[in-house]
Parts: structure tokens; sequence; C-alpha cells
């Protein structure tokens, strides 16, 4: 049984990786292309006015861009060569906690069955109303912030030839980091699926999704996603749609909860360089994960009462 499940799970794992690939690849061949345009830096310019009405200098632009055109690495990359006040920094961290890698990760959630909307408002609105609130709310952390140890990046690439071979390699790096993650994790779901563990996993966090407005076949999914982020989640969400008959409304629901709050431990550790309190930022992110989540499935659970209660009168 184990030899059956493993070869299950590789090719899984496998199938996975190349329905998210051919997302990842494309996505970040293009923007690690652009880097080298004066697209990005356009983009900065337009950002900049928006940057003072959540509390931040125009500066603050680089690592917002950087961050949802690439990903969270990338952001703190750039704001470690910045000089940012603590207030600052913990705005960006929040902002940046809820949406980051913002074109693979709506594109993996729309494979997973959520439409684009949803992503795009959800994400980048948490990010400014999350801004606006910690700027008129906070008070304090005026004083400059004070980074830790930063390893300085490679040279930039020169000519359209290194530029291109730069991008592939980032391109090829991050698929091969997909597959890292994934097919070892979609092997061991396998075996827990065969050894009948996930159901009984299912069953002990059933209160929690039911709480949240999800069956218990979504627990799954939500556990994948808190650890190991939207993208690598949507592997296991992606199978689970196929295999367990996940509905539409738990999928929306679960990547409403994933998308305030997912991969929290490596999403949460990476700002410590950063010189900010983390737990008030993993606090924030459970916290409006747990909030809009039970909002959206109550008014969802409402307007379904009405629409049955409509029909019933007809």
């Amino acid at each position: 049984m184990l030899f059956n499940s493993l070869k299950k799970g590789l090719l899984g794992g496998f199938k996975t990786t190349w329905t998210l690939g051919k997302v990842i690849f494309p996505v970040t061949l293009i923007v690690a292309v652009l880097q080298y345009t004066p697209v990005l830096p356009w983009i900065i310019k337009v950002i900049s006015p928006l940057m003072k009405l959540i509390g931040l200098s125009g500066d603050a632009a680089i690592p917002l861009v950087l961050g949802n055109f690439l990903n969270l690495y990338a952001a703190i990359g750039a704001i470690l060569t910045l000089d940012f006040s603590v207030k600052e920094v913990f705005i960006l961290a929040v902002m940046l906690s809820f949406s980051h890698n913002l074109f693979i990760e709506s594109g993996v959630a729309m494979k997973a069955g959520v439409k684009l909307w949803i992503v795009l408002v959800t994400r980048p609105g948490l990010a400014l109303l999350s801004a606006a609130v910690i700027n008129l709310v906070w008070h304090g952390g005026g004083e400059t912030a004070k980074y830790g140890f930063i390893e300085q990046s490679a040279e930039p690439a020169v000519g359209v030839g290194g530029i291109l071979l730069e991008a592939i390699q980032k391109a090829g790096l991050g698929i091969l980091q997909l597959a890292m993650i994934v097919i070892p994790l979609m092997i061991v779901i396998q075996i827990l699926k065969d050894l009948q563990w996930l159901n009984k996993f299912s069953k002990t966090m059933a209160p929690v999704t039911k709480t949240l407005g999800m069956q218990e076949n979504t627990s799954t999914t939500m556990a994948a996603g808190l650890l190991f982020g939207l993208a690598y989640g949507a592997g296991v969400m992606i199978q689970a749609v196929k295999e367990d008959g996940v509905s539409k409304k738990d999928i929306t629901l679960a990547f409403i909860f994933l998308m305030a709050c997912h991969a929290v431990v490596e999403d949460t550790l990476i700002f410590i360089p950063l010189g900010i309190p983390v737990l008030p930022l993993f606090l924030i992110r459970i916290g409006v994960a747990i909030v809009l989540t039970l909002i959206v499935g109550t008014i969802w659970k409402r307007s379904g009462l009405v629409k049955r209660k409509e029909a019933t009168y007809d």
C-alpha cells in the first residue's frame, strides 16, 4: 500500500507542479524582465501620492510594488536598503502580509475556482484598509527602524542576453522551489489519505471549519494554506476540488481566509530582521482572517435563505 501511495502522491505532485508552474514561470519571467525597463519606475511614480494617505513616504512604493509583483523577499530586500521609521516598517509588513506575490497567487486562486475580482478586492483592499487604520490609531513608532543583518544582492544583469538569462534562472528557481514543497506535500497527503488519517483530522477540525461556514472537507486545504501559503496550499485545494467535492462556496470562503492569513510561520518570521514586533503582526492577520470569513459566510448564508424564501413564496 505504501508503494502505491508514494506512486500516486508523486504523480499528483508532478501534476500539481505542472498546473501551478504554467502560471508561475511566465509571470516570474515577465516581471524579472520588467525590472530592467521604465515600467516599474513609472508604476512607483504613479503610486507615490497614495503613500502619503496611509502614513508612508514615497519610497515605500518600491517595496510595495516589488512585493506585489514579485514576493516578500524582494520587498524585504528593498526595505532593508531604505530608511523608514518603525511605524512605516510595521505598516509595510502588515500590507505586504495581506498583499504580496499578487499575480502568481491570483493565478493559482483562479485555478482553484475563485473569481479574480474576489482576490483583487480582498488582498489589496485589506492591505490599504489595515494601513489606514494603523496610521490613524498608532501615534508612536516615529524613531528610525534598525534592521538586522542584510545579505547584499548580486550585481544587476547587463545586456539583453544577461537580463533574459537572469529572468529564466529566477523563473526556473521558482518552479524548482515549488516542486520541492508541493511534491513531498502531495506524497504525505496521499499517504495520510490512504491511512484514513485525513478523515480523522477533518473530523477534529470540523468545529472550526463549520464555525467559519465551511464543510469539514475544507480543513486539509486550510491547514496546507496556513502552513505553506496560497501557492502551495492551492495544490491541495485543486486536488480537493476534483476528489473531495469541495463546493464553490467553501472554496471561496477558504481562500478569503487564506488571502488574509496564509503561510503564517514563514511570512511572520521573515519580518524579524526588520526589527518590528511580529506577534502583533500575526494576531492582526489571524484576527482579520477570522472576522472577514465569518462576515462573508454569514452574508452568503443569509442571502441563500432569502433566495429560498422567495422561491417558496413564488
